[in-house]
């Protein structure tokens, strides 16, 4: 498992990737829709900006603040998410681009700063600093993604993404859970390639069910950014077929996804 400095800096580098892109676009593209229904490039990165003032204030203020924001947010509705995209969307893509720049770092800072073995609040369960990191890698990529298809762009895969597959498949049971469903008992093997060619692999070598193909198409798949009929997967057993028709590494509600088609 990589330490936190590691992910951090893979953290560091999977924004700035976004951020070299949404830079440079005029005012217009921001207004571009993506492929999250109703949300525009601005909603992405008002979104990404709006977590991390969430992180930030799990991480450095749990005592003093963070249930008050928990409790705001019940009061709010479970439209919570859309409408702090939809709030920091209004803002000037300059302003926004400030404050997601200044709220990532400070997050960052705050994280490396959190006590080892100290557990960090959320609207989950609690998480440590690395999981919390990689959270937000998994997430800043996934939103990262709708922009990237938004402006019809393609986006050379790193391997960052191991962060991404490690956190997948550590989010099996909670994407079950998630539909009311039981768990499987057993454990599956999850084999994927690599972008520079190698395999990373997860589970029991000798476990009964399996799942086979690119690193790239199972980040896609448990991010919801792609349905797995459109990607290189190969499931080997019932239990992870059921799995990639309800994957799911993100917290909230069941995620509704990509259609089929839609990105073949």
């Amino acid at each position: 498992m990589a330490d936190l400095g590691v992910i951090l800096g893979d953290l560091a580098a999977e924004t700035q990737t976004i951020d070299d892109v949404v830079a440079g676009l005029p005012a217009s593209d921001w207004a571009r829709p993506t492929p999250a229904e109703g949300w525009t490039i601005a909603h992405q990165i008002a979104h990404l900006a709006w977590t991390d003032q969430k992180s930030l204030i799990a991480a450095s203020r749990p005592a003093q603040e963070w249930q008050a924001e928990v409790e705001g947010l019940l009061k709010v509705g479970e439209n919570y998410v859309d409408d702090g995209a939809a709030e920091g969307a209004q803002k000037s893509p300059k302003q926004l681009l400030v404050d997601w720049r200044e709220g990532r770092a400070a997050l960052a800072d705050a994280l490396a700063a959190v006590p080892d073995g100290q557990k960090i609040p959320w609207y989950g369960p609690p998480m440590s600093a690395a999981s919390m990191a990689t959270a937000r890698l998994m997430e800043t990529w996934a939103h990262g993604q709708d922009v990237f298809d938004a402006l019809g762009l393609d986006r050379e895969p790193t391997a960052r993404l191991w962060h991404i597959a490690r956190f997948g498949t550590r989010t099996r049971d909670f994407a079950f859970k998630l539909h009311s469903l039981a768990p499987p008992a057993a454990e599956f093997r999850v084999e994927l390639t690599a972008p520079d060619g190698s395999t990373w692999a997860f589970g029991p070598e000798d476990a009964e069910q399996r799942l086979t193909g690119s690193a790239l198409g199972f980040c896609h798949v448990v991010t919801q950014r792609r349905h797995p009929a459109d990607t290189d997967l190969v499931a080997a057993g019932a239990g992870v077929e059921e799995w990639l028709g309800l994957a799911q590494a993100f917290a909230g509600p069941p995620g509704e996804g990509r259609k089929a088609g839609q990105f073949a």
